[in-house]
């Protein structure tokens, strides 16, 4: 059966493309856990908790597709490749991407190459790191009279992103500013920040494995975050936040907090 409860008639290839959400298997939503059952096969990344793919059937192929900085296992054509391939031969196929596909997951790449084959592509949105993160460290992204707008950007490119003036706007925008898969470049992003205009005691938090048992959140200045970072030796994936919502945090704080706080208090 489809996941609408339609049958699914043979030679009918789709793609359902489903976001996992950011770690923790409950946070995936009804819909990606009946697609994930329902699939020939299940094309998956990395981050993706291997409790989710217990959803799938005993005959299902699960082929793990993931990337990791410096290590991908096939390249982005041949993954939209093999996604093609088996639609194209009558497979009902899960693409199970960590957060949201939509969220700097290339989503849309996968989409457009599908729908330009004439294969249907049905999006299943998942929960993005991007709020989540903060969320399960007690910090709300917007929140009345401490920020109404929410910037989020990735931290792997940020040498051009800088050359674009990027950064410089970043900076000066005033509101919350999530960095995703910027731990790599933390010191880098951060000491652009500054640069650019942004005032070194800005109250900044890093998320490292958010939702899970594991997760690990250090709060600093912005000028000493990632030092205090490294000092906590965090691991990927990680999540920085900075504005004044981080201050919320000493409040709302909730997620195993005495097992997994690093507070750091002093001033840039």
């Amino acid at each position: 059966m489809n996941t609408d409860g339609t049958p699914i008639q043979a030679g009918s290839g789709m793609v359902w493309l489903v976001g996992a959400g950011p770690g923790a298997p409950e946070l995936l939503t009804l819909k990606g856990r009946d697609c994930i059952a329902a699939a020939d096969v299940v094309f998956y990344d990395t981050l993706v908790h291997a409790a989710l793919l217990a959803y799938a059937r005993p005959e299902c192929d699960l082929v793990n597709v993931g990337k990791k900085a410096g290590s991908h296992r096939f390249t982005q054509a041949r993954i939209n490749a093999m996604l093609a391939e088996r639609a194209l031969a009558g497979q009902q196929v899960c693409r199970l991407k960590g957060g949201d596909p939509f969220v700097f997951g290339r989503g849309g790449e996968e989409a457009l190459y599908l729908r330009k084959r004439g294969i249907q592509v049905d999006i299943v949105p998942g929960v993005s790191a991007a709020i989540a993160a903060p969320a399960y460290a007690g910090i709300p992204v917007t929140h009345r009279g401490c920020a109404d707008a929410v910037r989020v950007v990735t931290g792997h490119e940020i040498m051009q992103a800088d050359k674009r003036g990027y950064w410089d706007v970043a900076a000066k925008d005033g509101g919350t500013l999530v960095v995703l898969m910027g731990l790599r470049n933390l010191a880098e992003i951060t000491a652009r920040l500054v640069t650019h205009g942004m005032a070194g005691d800005t109250p900044a938090a890093v998320i490292s494995n958010a939702t899970l048992p594991e997760q690990h959140v250090v709060t600093a200045p912005l000028g000493i975050i990632a030092t205090c970072v490294r000092q906590a030796n965090l691991t990927t994936p990680a999540t920085l936040i900075v504005g004044d919502v981080v201050r919320l945090r000493a409040a709302l704080a909730w997620h195993n907090e005495t097992d997994v706080e690093t507070n750091h208090t002093q001033h840039a």
